[in-house]
């Protein structure tokens, strides 16, 4: 750093030095430009000196020019004494003398004047001649001590004035110092004519090349030979951006400002100009800086071109992944696009991306390429539902992610799940209608499947007619086949397939509770020897059906899912083959607990009514399995009703302090999880903190901690990247797992507000 600023020192005073020299050497004419200074008075000094062409032995000065009252002159004087008694030679004298800058002129002078005058003295008033002399425009021989106003003009200006005490007699002849004489002035004022345009120049940050942003600087200078800069200013495209007043020795009388010195200002100086680029437009713009000299001259230097652009590139145009938006089961995920035109901004020097997703949040990243159109080989860490953002940079350092465009990114590749429903009691004789198997996939979903049988003792599996039908919770679905009534004795194996959205296939050939999926028909009974064949077959009992449902408030199914301490109520129906319903029958209830409860299974009965229905309201608690069966009467067969579910969401409680911060603080979260009728997990339970996202309307990912052993958490969050005044909807999720026997459950939403810079 110090040897650039050392550099730029050399630089600037290089500058200022080549600027001297161009003004010493050619001269531009300006038309006419004049300043005044004011000299001994209104509370000003001079700049004069003072002579004595004895030698200081016959004359000596008295100046007072700076007077501690208001009245600015109250005796104010530059007076010339002569000096004890005897005599002087003639010719000799005393003066005060004001001399111009060089290349400057006095084109005008006015004043007061008095004196007392003896035995030959003299007080002239004149100029300067550019060859030495003297050339008077007033003289006074006698004594008058009344301050007398005079004025004098010079057409062609001339190099100096001065105000002569003078022996006025020839050389050969002398005059008295006794008594004494002396020659006075005050408040005198000189217009100075200064033809001369100064120079200069700019350079540093704001003259390289490339493009630029935001607040620039550059450094200034300026020369002058006469009256000194006055200020300087920085424009772009003719509109001024900086200014910067030099020190001047300036004194404002009647309105006006006047030099109390010959030359007010500075001949050389050098300063840093700072311009605010986001004021103009983008493109290409010119940039130049002038200096003013007190008499009001300008001069401009070299005029450079300014490339600017403040505004980040707009977003990507038909952003799209390659191949769909669609499920995929490879975890590789190519992108491409088209830039929008830039016009006369600079052009686009390559793009940042983001991945996003459920409780992942991958980073911003950056590729510098020019004119960059495509991303290839991105992934994300598991299978689910993705956002990709992509937003464009600038050559300028542009870049913004609100001026972004997404594309979803799903990836698939867990085969989904497949089994055929449990057997509940004895295998059956027969089989039944229907197979049924269940088919689940938590993120493509099932799409398609198909159920084979074959007879054991053989090889070759038939295709069965199957359909697939959307299950209650989201990503189930329950795989429906139809059995033939011909089937021929024996043994029969059941196989079924499925496949998700993205094309993943599974097969299986067992229950839920990991049996095989075998069923058994029987040959029918022998007929007894002597007997006829329709009266040696038992005697069938009547076929009944039984219909039952969950309830709570409008919901209703065989899977119904309902809010933390609420109670659901079964209802259900049981009748004959021919829909009579049967009454007084008694049915058993049966609940079984998720895995994770505390409470084991509990059995109800229940009697139907008069029409076969019944009711039963089930206890608040976890989440649970329900069966009814009826075990059969005299005449009536049984029957029963299973995979009745009920799902229970789980309940967090959420605390946060404080709830107003500033971007950078570190805000405090603590609560619990609620476990009515369940275990904690041994190593504490799973807990997501979420914020709403108000664009997608949807509760995205923060954290995930766990609880301790009572179900209480505690986490820390820092915000690091708001901007302005944000409202930001904050919830706990305890989510779903295994060993627990509720459903994700949240907690009520609550509102902290982070303040960031603008």
């Amino acid at each position: 750093m110090s040897g650039a600023r050392v550099g730029i020192g050399r630089a600037v005073a290089l500058g200022i030095c080549l600027a001297l020299a161009m003004l010493l050497f050619s001269v531009a004419e300006a038309s006419g430009a004049k300043y005044e200074v004011a000299q001994c008075g209104w509370h000003v000094g001079a700049d004069a000196d003072w002579a004595d062409s004895t030698g200081g032995a016959k004359f000596r000065p008295g100046s007072w020019c700076i007077a501690p009252g208001s009245d600015s002159f109250d005796g104010v004087h530059m007076k010339s004494f002569t000096r004890g008694g005897g005599t002087i030679s003639g010719t000799r004298f005393a003066r005060w003398r004001w001399t111009a800058p060089p290349e400057g002129r006095i084109s005008r002078v006015s004043g007061s004047w008095w004196h007392a005058l003896h035995d030959g003295f003299e007080h002239r008033l004149g100029a300067g001649t550019w060859n030495g002399g003297f050339d008077p425009f007033a003289v006074a021989a006698g004594t008058d001590t009344t301050p007398r106003s005079f004025v004098a003009g010079f057409s062609s200006g001339v190099p100096a004035i001065e105000a002569r005490l003078l022996c006025a007699r020839g050389s050969s002849k002398w005059c008295s110092l006794e008594p004494g004489s002396w020659a006075g002035v005050r408040g005198l004022t000189f217009t100075i004519e200064d033809n001369t345009v100064p120079g200069a120049g700019i350079a540093g940050e704001l003259t390289e090349g490339g493009w630029h942003r935001g607040r620039d600087g550059a450094t200034i200078w300026g020369a002058d030979t006469v009256s000194g800069l006055r200020y300087g200013e920085t424009y772009v495209d003719g509109s001024q951006v900086a200014v910067t007043e030099y020190g001047c020795a300036i004194v404002a009388i009647g309105g006006g400002w006047r030099g109390t010195r010959m030359r007010p200002c500075e001949l050389a100086v050098a300063a840093k100009h700072y311009v605010s680029t986001d004021k103009f437009s983008d493109g290409p713009h010119t940039l130049y800086h002038c200096v003013v000299d007190f008499a009001g001259n300008r001069g401009c230097g070299k005029h450079f071109e300014l490339r600017i652009d403040n505004n980040p590139p707009t977003p990507p145009r038909k952003l799209k992944p390659i191949g769909g938006d669609g499920w995929r089961r490879t975890n590789d995920f190519d992108f491409s696009w088209s830039n929008p035109s830039q016009g006369s901004a600079s052009g686009i020097d390559g793009a940042h991306w983001r991945i996003t997703g459920p409780l992942y949040d991958g980073g911003a990243k950056y590729t510098s390429k020019d004119d960059v159109e495509a991303i290839a080989n991105q992934s994300v860490p598991r299978p689910g539902v993705y956002r990709f953002r992509v937003w464009l940079r600038d050559e300028a350092g542009n870049s913004s992610s609100s001026n972004g465009a997404d594309a979803t990114m799903r990836l698939d590749d867990v085969a989904p799940g497949v089994a055929f429903e449990p057997l509940r009691g004895a295998a059956p004789a027969l089989p039944p209608d229907t197979v049924r198997a269940e088919v689940s996939d938590e993120h493509a979903g099932p799409a398609a499947g198909k159920i084979h049988y074959r007879r054991l003792g053989t090889r070759r599996w038939v295709e069965l007619p199957s359909k697939l039908k959307a299950g209650e919770e989201p990503g189930t679905a329950l795989l429906i086949a139809y059995v033939p009534s011909d089937l021929p004795p024996g043994t029969y194996a059941f196989r079924a397939t499925a496949s998700d959205g993205a094309g993943n296939e599974a097969a299986s050939t067992r229950r839920a509770d990991g049996t095989e999926m075998a069923l058994r028909k029987a040959p029918p009974p022998p007929v007894a020897a002597g007997r006829p064949a329709e009266k040696a077959a038992a005697r069938p009992r009547a076929k009944t059906r039984l219909f039952a449902k969950l309830r709570w408030r409008r919901r209703h199914g065989q899977r119904v899912t309902v809010p933390f301490g609420s109670g659901a109520r079964l209802a259900g129906r049981l009748v004959n083959a021919d829909g009579v319903g049967l009454a007084g029958r008694s049915l058993r209830i049966v609940s079984r607990h998720s895995r994770g409860a505390v409470a084991r299974r509990r059995v109800d009965r229940v009697r139907t009514g008069k029409h076969g229905g019944f009711r039963l309201p089930l206890a608040t608690g976890p989440s649970r399995r329900v069966t009814v069966r009826f075990r059969g009467a005299p005449g009536l067969a049984g029957t029963r009703r299973a995979g009745l579910r009920l799902r229970v969401r789980g309940r967090a409680v959420l605390h946060a302090g404080p709830l107003r911060l500033r971007n950078g603080g570190s805000l405090r979260l603590w609560g619990r999880v609620r476990a009515r009728g369940a275990a904690i997990p041994r190593r504490g339970k799973l807990v997501a903190v979420q914020y709403y996202e108000t664009e997608a309307r949807r509760w995205r990912p923060v954290l995930v901690t766990r609880s301790d052993h009572g179900g209480r958490f505690r986490a820390r969050y820092r915000f690091r990247y708001v901007r302005g005044e944000a409202k930001i909807r904050l919830r706990a999720l305890a989510l779903a797992e295994e060993r627990w026997p509720y459903a994700a459950g949240p907690s009520r939403p609550l509102l902290v507000r982070v303040r960031g810079p603008r």
